[in-house]
């Protein structure tokens, strides 16, 4: 059986403050987009996992690994699992693509297993793994709250393109909110952008672009801050960095400007990758 593993970027994030537990309490408005990796599974004798890259771990800290040994101990699963993961959303690039394979492989437990579970009981799981892994699950645009377990989806048909560009260097999630705690950061408002997609509103979804973990970010990895840069110097409409980094994603309606910056950045060493929201 194989699976999407589609990668997210948030077009709107407010740290709202730092909770009494450590956490951080957040308004996002997250989207699905049409970049993914892909993940088989089989049952076999053993849980193993072959990937297409070698700088992932292969062992309880993998959240797919981790997505099974959860689904296993909380629904008394016997079975145990070949996986092939055909990676392709970067790491600590803030696209959430840990996050997003470990969803798939619930998502797939769940079919292969015949185990009937409701959307609530498939995000009850993954919030085990993860504080992304909720949002993949459901794989929507959706309004995002608290640590992410509070999720609003909506429905919205956006027509812009967008292209990721990625620093080679990643960025600790940790360490950004240190430094988010530490500056009176900025607070975008949410509610406007989720309004601005469900109207198709161009101009008031460039209008609402915002991220509370930008500057924290880009103290960490300078690189971004030229990413942006890079971006709107080419004519991109709006330009934001997706959750704590270290992507930036332009947005633009501009089919021609889409294609014709992809050679211009890469030269510069970008990853690089267009794409556009998926809505199913």
């Amino acid at each position: 059986m194989k699976e999407r593993a589609y990668a997210k970027i948030n077009l709107c994030l407010d740290v709202v403050g730092k909770r009494e537990d450590g956490y951080h309490d957040l308004k996002m408005i997250m989207v699905p987009i049409n970049f993914y990796d892909v993940l088989e599974m089989e049952f076999a004798e053993e849980t193993t996992l072959e990937l297409n890259r070698n700088y992932l771990p292969i062992n309880d800290k993998n959240t797919i690994i981790k997505a099974i040994r959860i689904m296993q101990e909380r629904y008394n699963i016997e079975e145990e699992f070949r996986c092939r993961l055909e990676k392709h959303i970067p790491t600590r690039a803030g696209l959430a693509g840990g996050s997003a394979d470990a969803a798939a492989a619930i998502r797939m437990i769940n079919r292969m297993c015949n185990l009937h579970l409701t959307k609530d009981e498939m995000i009850a799981a993954g919030k085990e793994v993860g504080a992304d892994v909720p949002f993949c699950i459901l794989n929507r645009p959706a309004f995002v709250e608290g640590i992410g377990e509070k999720i609003t989806t909506f429905s919205c048909n956006p027509d812009f393109y967008l292209l990721l560009i990625k620093p080679r260097k990643g960025v600790s999630t940790a360490e950004a909110f240190h430094i988010v705690d530490e500056q009176e950061g900025i607070h975008p408002d949410c509610k406007a952008m989720q309004k601005a997609l469900e109207y198709n509103d161009y101009e008031g979804i460039i209008a609402s672009l915002g991220n509370s973990m930008e500057n924290a970010a880009m103290t960490l990895v300078p690189e971004i801050r030229k990413a942006k840069h890079d971006l709107l110097e080419l004519g991109f409409d709006g330009v934001l960095m997706s959750g704590s980094g270290s992507t930036v994603f332009g947005i633009t309606r501009d089919v021609e400007l889409l294609d014709s910056s992809i050679d211009v950045l890469k030269k510069k060493r970008y990853f690089v990758r267009k794409t556009t929201v998926h809505t199913r």
